[in-house]
């Protein structure tokens, strides 16, 4: 039986977790996210008990430490802002994270075997992809190719209002040339408290609106668009795993809407784009 695939804001809550998904709690095996608030002066401890992880500010700045390493992140204003550094936790690390004025993390996790070192990254390959109102901005900081990890994949897409992400759509369910299994969670914000909304079909089905602090989860199926209302641009964070001995992204399109692709060659990049242009 599918998990419950939309989770609210809050609904995971737990202590000082606004969001705390592991995979247990997702109803699957590898991948998990937890987001915090912390107040000006505040902290957070947790331990990464079989899992590799990495610290993202989505808002704000905060030291990371652990028995591997420490790092001052530089962050951003908000995840609309542009991209940010961010610290690789190994697996089974002691973390503190702290902060003098005030953050907003998140904790994208996957089940590890493996402990790769600690590090802070930098440099982050932002990418803009599609065209017209299919136009979104990525950054790529947690892919193969950027992140050396076991299994960890993650990344941030940023549409502006009125596009369509995730799109055409796509599936990652199975092992087959040109597709591996990833499970895949999307964490939502939307600028100015705006609606937006999520799209999940095949051997699951949902049609969501989602606000800032929502939660989806993707077992498996095809999942796409990602819609953006008019006027509310929207960000979301993508944390996937699977138990595939290569960590690779490789995906399938829904071949009903593949064809939307070859339409991008004659259209413009939105205008709008890049949103808080590149560190």
């Amino acid at each position: 039986m599918s998990p419950e695939l939309h989770r609210p804001a809050l609904s995971t809550a737990d202590g000082p977790w606004s969001v705390a998904i592991d995979a247990a709690g997702a109803g699957w095996d590898f991948s998990g996210l937890r987001v915090a608030d912390l107040p000006a002066g505040g902290s957070v401890e947790f331990t990464l008990s079989g899992v590799e992880a990495i610290v993202l500010p989505l808002a704000g700045s905060c030291r990371v430490s652990c028995a591997a390493g420490s790092a001052d992140l530089a962050g951003r204003e908000s995840p609309f802002a542009g991209p940010t550094d961010y610290a690789y936790l190994p697996a089974g690390s002691a973390v503190t994270v702290s902060t003098v004025d005030g953050a907003r993390i998140a904790v994208p996790a996957a089940v590890a075997e493996r402990a790769y070192p600690f590090r802070h990254v930098t440099e982050i390959p932002v990418e803009l992809r599609g065209a017209g109102s299919c136009s979104r901005q990525v950054h790529n900081f947690g892919g193969p190719g950027v992140l050396d990890a076991h299994r960890l994949i993650a990344v941030e897409v940023l549409t502006p209002g009125g596009n369509w992400s995730s799109y055409p759509p796509h599936k990652h369910d199975q092992e087959r040339p040109g597709e591996l299994p990833l499970e895949e969670i999307y964490y939502f914000e939307v600028a100015g408290g705006g609606p937006a909304y999520q799209r999940v079909y095949g051997t699951s089905e949902l049609t969501a609106e989602v606000r800032t602090g929502d939660v989806v989860l993707i077992p498996h199926g095809w999942h796409g668009p990602s819609m953006a209302a008019p006027g509310y641009d929207l960000y979301y964070l993508n944390v996937m795993a699977g138990p595939a001995a290569t960590r690779d992204w490789l995906i399938c399109d829904d071949p009903a809407h593949a064809w939307i692709r070859e339409t991008w060659a004659g259209q413009q990049v939105d205008p709008r784009l890049p949103i808080g242009g590149n560190r």
